[in-house]
C-alpha cells in the first residue's frame, strides 16, 4: 500500500469513519524511573531522567522541544489551535494531548526525535561514500537527518492526536455534552491529518526512496499496532482473553517500537552507512523503545505515590506476565475476587499483582531490552553522543 493511500485510510482505521470503537484516552507518561541495568554505569551518567534528556539536547545542538516548531506555528495549525480553545472546560481528551505538546515537562513526547539526532551524531559521516561530505552539517549532524527527526516527531504527534478520538457510543454523563465530544473529534481528525500531511511533504523533500519506504512501513506498523491495542483493550471490560507475552511483544513493537527503530535506520541510510550499521541503529531504536514502554507500564506498580483507585492497563507488561505465571483459571479467580458491585477494584487487583512475579519479571524484561540496546551501541565509536544514548538506556532500566 502506498503512503498516500495509507494516509487516506488512516482516519478510518482510527475511528473517523463511523463511530470509533472505544474511548481512546492516551495516558500521560509518568516520569521515567531511574533504574539499574546489569551493566556498570559511566561515572558521568546523570541519574535523573530530565537531566539525562537536557544533557543529550546540548549534544545535538538545540532543544528537541522545538523540533516541530515550524509546523506548530504555521497559519493552518494556528487556526486549528483557535478551534481547540473552544474545548476548554470540556472533558475531551484532545485538551490533555494539547497541553502535553505545549508543556512537556517530562521530556517524553520529543524523545524519538532526540534519539534519531543522537544516533546520527554517534555514527557520524560514512567513510564509504564521499558524496555525504557535501551535505550541510551542524554539530555533527546532517541537515537531512535533522529533518528526519522532525518528521519522526510529526508522525508520533499525529498518532497521539488521533488517539484523542472519543467513542461516542461509550459516553457517560460525566463526559459532558455530546456536541462537545463531536466537535473535539472533528478537530482531532483534522489536526492529526494536517501533521501527517506535513510529515509526508518532509519525506518527499528528502528525496530518498528507501527512507520513504522505511517511514511508510513504520506508519503502517503504528496503525496495525493501534488497531490491535484497540481490539484487546476493548475486551478488558469483559476479561475474555489474555494475550500472552509473545503477542504483547509483537503488538508493542508495532505500536511503540517500529517508528523509532526504522527512523534510526533511516538516519543511517541518509548518511550512506552500510547495512550492518543500519541494522545496529535499528536494533538500538527497537530495544530502547521496548524498554521505555515496559518502564512506563511498570509505573503504577512501583511508584511510591500512586492513586490506588486509578485504573491501569490490564494488557500492560506486568499484568500479562502475572497472568502467564498464574494460568488462566487462577487469573480469572483473582479478577473475580477483585470485583466489587460489578466493578473492578483496581487497588485490590494492583496489590494482588504486586505480590506475584509479574512485576519483577517485567523489570527483568526491561533490563533485557536495555542490555540489547547497549549491545547495539558497541558497534559505534565512543563519543559524547553514544554516551548520551547509553545514559537514556540506564535511565529507563535502573529501578531504585
Amino acid at each position: 500500500m502506498s503512503l498516500r493511500k495509507l494516509l487516506l485510510r488512516l482516519p478510518g482505521y482510527l475511528g473517523a469513519s463511523g463511530p470509533p470503537r472505544r474511548l481512546w484516552r492516551f495516558p500521560s507518561l509518568g516520569p521515567v524511573s531511574s533504574v539499574g541495568s546489569g551493566r556498570e554505569r559511566p561515572s558521568r551518567s546523570p541519574a535523573h531522567w530530565n537531566q539525562v534528556v537536557s544533557e543529550a539536547e546540548k549534544i545535538v545542538g538545540y532543544p528537541t522541544s522545538f523540533m516541530s516548531l515550524r509546523c506548530l506555528l504555521s497559519d493552518e495549525l494556528s487556526n486549528i489551535a483557535m478551534q481547540v480553545r473552544k474545548l476548554v472546560g470540556t472533558q475531551h481528551p484532545l485538551l490533555t494531548t494539547a497541553r502535553g505538546l505545549v508543556h512537556d515537562s517530562r521530556h517524553n513526547l520529543q524523545l524519538r526525535g532526540l534519539v534519531v539526532l543522537l544516533i546520527s551524531k554517534a555514527a557520524g559521516p560514512s567513510s564509504m561514500n564521499a558524496s555525504c561530505q557535501n551535505y550541510d552539517m551542524v554539530s555533527g549532524i546532517y541537515s537531512c537527518q535533522r529533518s528526519l527527526a522532525e518528521i519522526t516527531e510529526l508522525i508520533h504527534t499525529a498518532l497521539l492526536v488521533h488517539r484523542g478520538i472519543v467513542n461516542l457510543n461509550e459516553l457517560q454523563s460525566s463526559d459532558g455534552p455530546l456536541k462537545d465530544m463531536q466537535f473535539g473529534n472533528k478537530i482531532a481528525i483534522l489536526s492529526g491529518d494536517f501533521l501527517l500531511a506535513n510529515a509526508c511533504n518532509g519525506l518527499a523533500l528528502l528525496q530518498n526512496t528507501k527512507v520513504v519506504e522505511l517511514l511508510a512501513s513504520a506508519l503502517m506498523d503504528l496503525v496495525q499496532g493501534v488497531y490491535h491495542e484497540n481490539s484487546t483493550s476493548a475486551k478488558e471490560n469483559h476479561i475474555t482473553e489474555d494475550i500472552g507475552i509473545s503477542t504483547w511483544k509483537e503488538q508493542t513493537f508495532l505500536s511503540h517500537g517500529a517508528l523509532l527503530a526504522k527512523s534510526c535506520q533511516a538516519a543511517m541510510e541518509l548518511a550512506k552507512h552500510d547495512a550492518d550499521v543500519q541494522d545496529m541503529a535499528f536494533q538500538y531504536g527497537k530495544h530502547m523503545a521496548m524498554s521505555h514502554k515496559i518502564n512506563s507500564d511498570l509505573q503504577p506498580f512501583i511508584k511510591e505515590k500512586t492513586n490506588d483507585s486509578v485504573a491501569f492497563n490490564l494488557n500492560s507488561a506486568p499484568v500479562v506476565l502475572h497472568q502467564e505465571f498464574l494460568g488462566r483459571d487462577l487469573w480469572m479467580k483473582q479478577i473475580g475476587e477483585a470485583q466489587e458491585k460489578g466493578r473492578l477494584d483496581y487497588a485490590k487487583l494492583r496489590e494482588t499483582i504486586k505480590a506475584g512475579k509479574g512485576v519483577t519479571s517485567a523489570i527483568d524484561l526491561c533490563r533485557y531490552h536495555g542490555n540489547k540496546a547497549l549491545e547495539a551501541l558497541e558497534s559505534f565509536p565512543p563519543s559524547e553522543a553514544r554516551s548520551a544514548l547509553e545514559n537514556i538506556v540506564f535511565a529507563v532500566t535502573r529501578f531504585s
